[in-house]
């Protein structure tokens, strides 16, 4: 059925289907999602907090257009109520994922340096080195080890460290904030502590960094904020992601060695062909359902043709990187890992202006992460099966809470 409106005939709307929060076990993609995807490349949803309904987008192609578009905005989302999946919404000025042109550009602009390919190319040596140390405590302790604990959490915490300009002095305290906020075991309450103590600090870094002449984050943030290129709230609002963003590479890196660990002829093609392990990790980067439902939404900031549907001026519209990223239209048997495609077109780190500031970080050390673990433990198998491996729940990142393994 369609009616006419304007010169658009225009389908009837999808049902509003809701979509709940579900903790999912292992790799499992997730049956809701995969429900919304069969129903048509457009549907509707409701979440569990906020208000209202959302629509959403599941084709590539669809989901590359709305997220390079500017007829769709983020900072709309911060003012209004939205449906969506945390039950906490508190942005902070600053926060790029909020922002929209031209003060993404401006605030981007302001850190670009630290992540760099030629600034990773320097990095790589000084984060193998660190890597190297966390395993070497665990070859010199000997299995078990729970891998997430020793070496896969506190990695990329360090390497963030590294590349925000964090003082040794000051390492361990914030490692200390960023472990709290990342970890499920503290609850809520420590979680929010350990931000705000967090915040606190960068304000007090960014300040102290105002005239420093370094390449690192925070001086580069305090440089900006002195020029008058960015407010200082906005800095900080910057600066708090990027400190805790390592989370990402733990879990996905975490996913990535449950499946090499859990499917003997993956592993055996990456020991015996390392030189292929570049495409295979692209090709687990498309695969694995990082996340839990979807991110962030955008707001449409004018009447949107899609699909034969009018998205109109002030609806909230998601996108689903982890449906993309199992369109048959361009992944042919989208649900099998197959580790001879050509996964370049995934978009496992986003698209568009949002694009991960720190996808060229994360890269490197999913790599070096990879690359270390399976040729210094030549032996690397599960401890105890795969269910002993614990997951996380109630949570937005999805991955192993526990890996423990045996060599």
């Amino acid at each position: 059925m369609t009616q006419e409106t304007g010169t658009l005939t225009e389908r009837t709307p999808p049902p509003v289907r809701d979509w709940p929060a579900l903790d999912l076990d292992g790799t499992d993609f997730d049956p809701v999602l995969a429900e919304l995807m069969r129903e048509g490349p457009l549907t509707r949803i409701r979440l569990p907090h906020g208000a209202g309904w959302a629509w959403l987008a599941t084709r590539h192609e669809d989901v590359k257009l709305i997220t390079n578009d500017p007829r769709f905005g983020r900072a709309e989302v911060t003012r209004r109520q939205v449906t969506r999946m945390a039950p906490h919404f508190k942005p902070r000025p600053g926060s790029l994922a909020f922002a929209d042109q031209p003060d993404h550009n401006r605030l981007r602009r302001a850190v670009a340096g630290a992540f760099t390919v030629a600034a990773m190319k320097r990095l790589r040596p000084r984060a193998q080195r660190m890597l190297d140390t966390l395993v070497d405590g665990v070859v010199r302790d000997g299995p078990p080890a729970d891998l997430v604990e020793r070496v896969l959490e506190p990695f990329p915490i360090a390497v963030v460290s590294e590349v925000m300009g964090v003082p040794a002095a000051d390492r361990e305290r914030v490692h200390s904030w960023t472990r709290e906020i990342i970890s499920t075991s503290g609850g809520v309450a420590g979680a929010e502590r350990a931000k705000n103590d967090l915040y606190d600090w960068i304000t007090g870094t960014v300040r102290s960094r105002a005239h420093d002449p370094g390449a690192d984050v925070y001086s580069l943030l305090g440089a900006a904020v002195a020029r008058g290129e960015v407010a200082e709230q906005e800095a900080v609002g910057l600066a708090g992601p990027l400190q805790i963003g390592g989370e990402a590479v733990t879990h996905h890196c975490g996913q990535m060695l449950y499946l090499l660990l859990t499917r003997p002829e993956l592993l055996a093609r990456m020991r015996e062909r390392p030189a292929e392990r570049g495409a295979v990790l692209d090709e687990l980067l498309r695969w694995i359902p990082h996340r839990s439902s979807v991110g962030l939404a955008r707001i449409a900031r004018e009447d949107v043709e899609l699909r034969g549907h009018r998205i109109r001026a002030g609806d909230p519209v998601y996108v689903s990187y982890l449906a993309a990223n199992r369109d048959p239209d361009v992944f042919a048997d989208p649900d099998r890992i197959d580790p001879g495609r050509d996964a370049g077109p995934h978009l496992a780190f986003g698209n568009g202006p949002h694009y991960c500031t720190g996808a060229v970080l994360a890269r490197m050390q999913l790599e070096l992460l990879v690359d270390t673990l399976l040729d210094r433990l030549p032996g690397l198998r599960l401890a105890g099966g795969a269910d002993q491996v614990a997951w996380r729940r109630r949570t937005m990142i999805r991955g192993p809470r526990t890996l423990p393994c045996a060599w």
